[in-house]
């Protein structure tokens, strides 16, 4: 994950050292840039052993589609035991409101017994209705850790990278499944100051690479606010002209399906 991370950043910072060297040779309107993908790591809030793992490197998967499963025995076994104490309390409770119903009504139609005694049904009553409550929040935590030993795909993805094997513990929260959306992919690439007021959100460019069948379109979402990569903190006007900024475009998803994360491209304004 780091590694790949250092990666882009290395290919980012010789981007733009390219750019920078090569900029007055290139089009006004033709910029370098590389495709970067946002990674969605899968993980469960709660550890376990692999027991199945139902996705591979490389899988387009489709939203809801399993992806992993934990051992999960001894969440199964709280919600049996859950569910019990859960029966138990209702059927107490049953009783207490029976006998809370025909103590008021032999109170109300004879006056056979005290005020008191109706109150201690009626507290014993409102114990019980407190227990059947807490019984219910236990079973749905119960359940709710049982079903976190699942996890499913929250978007259609590519299985970017799958980082445990069955049968190797996995620690709560540690990712084993890496997807990359379409949505998630997108063009970045550097422009000099003198350009950025030519670019706005929303505008459309034109993305190329090597061995493209054609030029796709992306959409500019992200303009940034400082320079990425600048000289020393010389400000001169010769200077000033090297400085670039990094400019975001995503594609559609189906333009998406056929780019990679670090893929070399060059963008053009329309």
């Amino acid at each position: 994950m780091w590694r790949r991370r250092i990666f882009v950043l290395t290919f980012s910072f010789a981007l733009a050292a390219i750019f920078v060297a090569g900029c007055s040779s290139n089009s006004s309107n033709a910029f370098q840039g590389y495709i970067e993908g946002e990674y969605v790591y899968v993980a469960s809030p709660l550890g376990g052993a692999l027991t199945n793992l139902a996705v591979a490197r490389g899988d387009a998967i489709k939203a809801g589609q399993l992806l992993f499963e934990l051992e999960r025995g001894s969440e199964a076994a709280a919600v049996q035991q859950a569910e019990k104490n859960l029966a138990q309390a209702k059927a107490s409770l049953a009783l207490s409101e029976a006998e809370f119903a025909r103590r008021q009504q032999l109170r109300n139609d004879q006056g056979v017994i005290s005020a008191e005694e109706l109150d201690q049904t009626r507290a014993q009553r409102d114990a019980d209705l407190a227990q059947v409550e807490s019984q219910t929040a236990a079973l749905d935590k119960a359940r709710w850790s049982f079903d976190q030993k699942q996890q499913f795909a929250p978007t259609n993805a590519l299985v970017q990278d799958t980082l445990y094997r069955a049968g190797e513990w996995v620690a709560a929260g540690n990712p084993v499944v890496e997807l990359l959306p379409p949505a998630n992919i997108k063009a970045r690439f550097f422009v000099p100051q003198a350009v950025l007021p030519r670019i706005k959100p929303g505008q459309t460019v034109s993305v190329t690479f090597d061995g493209g069948q054609h030029a796709y379109s992306a959409t500019v979402n992200y303009i940034s606010t400082q320079a990425e990569f600048t000289p020393p903190v010389i400000y001169s006007r010769e200077n000033r002209s090297k400085l670039v900024f990094m400019i975001e475009a995503r594609f559609s998803p189906a333009d998406a399906a056929a780019l990679r994360p670090g893929q070399p491209v060059d963008v053009a304004l329309k």
